[in-house]
């Protein structure tokens, strides 16, 4: 996804559609990890105190964020552990490319990190001569396609194993034409491990950051987070400054539903906490504002730092599960891309990329009432009239219209009376981007208001 790219949302969505069978095993495939996602929370008869717990404990952590992080960075120092303050994304690359430069770092592996991704930091150390190899399979599936991630837990969810089967062989040296996925993984565990072996730093990503401890917790499935950080003497955690937790107690709560509600899995594969270097090491942590302090200022967008980039949200997103991750001006996609992102969506367009049927709600295990954010989204967005193109002429109209009973009982019998007597390929164009992949509804026989007169007053 290229963020000078300013194509609106229905402009790229309309390139991941064009392919149909893909759009449908793509939403075939998050449907099922939405599945898991159920059997996996109906297996818990707590889940939904948990989720409540889970909100208050990151609500809680929020209203008294100054004074966490103040408790994190003195434990961490105390545990020896460098930490360092960033605040927006420049100063995150300039602190690592720092730490990287005083210890000739020529090679850095990093585990999954939407942090990274959000501050660009791959093509910054880049140009300055310090190789960066990705070493989630899916992370690296994509950084050789030279392609950004589409979701934040399964990044190259868009592609078939035939593309990475292909893409291997060009890469790496596998054989040509294969696609068997246990082939694949074993070729790419072998040429990560070189990797491991040759880099002179590791960065991660974090899950959580224990005030009460001066640690931080790193997830994964396969274990990549921690055979980078304990290789190399150089480990370096870069963190949100949301990602504060206050004691182990919250961090066992939210690990109880991070997976559960990722993929379905009970807990994630590897869950890794660091509390300090190893011997004759050094452990950095940085800590990245970039707009999440301003965020606080709103209190409804500020519900949106409760999240714990399970993912879920996208799961079942119908307009996310359709339209591909690279389809929204943001790093991260789906629902919490837009609660998080919508403000620098130069295009104002990805607000609505959401039928706010409140689906990404019921699932989140933090209750982050995403579809109340979006909608809060487009009000600021129409209150500093940045509307979209096209809806900034024609939403002043339907408002009038929908005000007013008369208006639109007139509009929608004209409407009803259209879709009788003219043919769907003159009306579809009305209907925008939104006709584009649907059929016209058929019209009822009469309006709402008069059917319950009849049967019901």
């Amino acid at each position: 996804m290229s963020h000078t790219a300013s194509k609106i949302h229905a402009d790229k969505a309309a390139i991941f559609c064009k392919d149909e069978d893909r759009v449908n095993w793509h939403s075939k495939a998050l449907w099922l990890l939405r599945e898991k996602r159920d059997r996996a929370a109906s297996s818990l008869p707590e889940w939904e105190q948990l989720r409540q717990l889970g909100s208050e404990i990151k609500l809680h952590t929020l209203t008294n964020l100054a004074k966490y992080l103040e408790m994190f960075e003195q434990n961490c120092q105390a545990n020896g552990i460098q930490v360092h303050w960033a605040k927006d994304a420049a100063e995150h690359n300039e602190i690592v490319h720092g730490i990287l430069s005083h210890h000739q770092v020529k090679k850095l592996v990093k585990s999954k990190s939407m942090l990274t991704e959000e501050c660009h930091m791959n093509p910054y150390l880049e140009e300055r001569g310090i190789e960066v190899i990705d070493t989630d399979l899916g992370e690296r599936i994509i950084q050789l396609a030279g392609q950004p991630p589409s979701h934040i837990v399964v990044p190259a969810i868009h592609l078939k194993k035939e593309e990475v089967g292909e893409l291997f062989h060009e890469k790496i040296g596998t054989e040509a034409g294969a696609s068997d996925p246990t082939y694949l993984t074993r070729a790419a565990r072998a040429h990560l491990r070189e990797q491991f072996l040759s880099a002179d730093a590791a960065m991660t990503g974090v899950n959580m950051a224990i005030a009460e401890k001066g640690a931080v917790v790193v997830c994964t499935n396969e274990g990549n987070a921690d055979m980078g950080a304990n290789l190399p003497k150089v480990q370096i955690h870069s963190m949100g400054m949301d990602k504060m937790v206050p004691n182990l107690d919250s961090a066992a709560v939210l690990l109880r539903m991070l997976a559960r509600n990722a993929t379905g899995q009970p807990v994630t594969t590897y869950s890794s906490f660091y509390r300090g270097p190893k011997a004759g090491g050094e452990m950095h942590v940085v800590i990245v504002d970039n707009g999440r302090s301003n965020m606080l200022k709103d209190k409804i967008l500020a519900e949106s730092l409760k999240c714990i980039r399970c993912g879920g949200c996208m799961n079942t997103c119908p307009v996310y599960r359709r339209s591909g991750g690279h389809s929204y001006n943001y790093t991260i996609p789906g629902p919490i891309g837009i609660a998080v992102g919508a403000q620098k969506d130069d295009t104002n367009s990805i607000a609505w990329a959401c039928t706010l049927c409140g689906s990404c709600t019921q699932v989140c295990p933090t209750k982050v009432p995403l579809d109340k954010i979006i909608h809060h989204h487009r009000r600021l967005k129409a209150e500093a009239g940045n509307l979209p193109y096209g809806k900034r002429s024609y939403m002043p109209v339907v408002g009038k219209v929908m005000g007013s009973a008369p208006m639109l009982n007139t509009s929608m019998a004209m409407a009803r009376t259209a879709l009788r007597i003219l043919p769907g390929s003159l009306l579809k164009p009305f209907a925008g981007a939104w006709g584009k992949y649907r059929e016209l509804p058929v019209a009822p026989k009469s309006s709402f208001e008069a059917w319950y007169k009849k049967n019901r007053s």
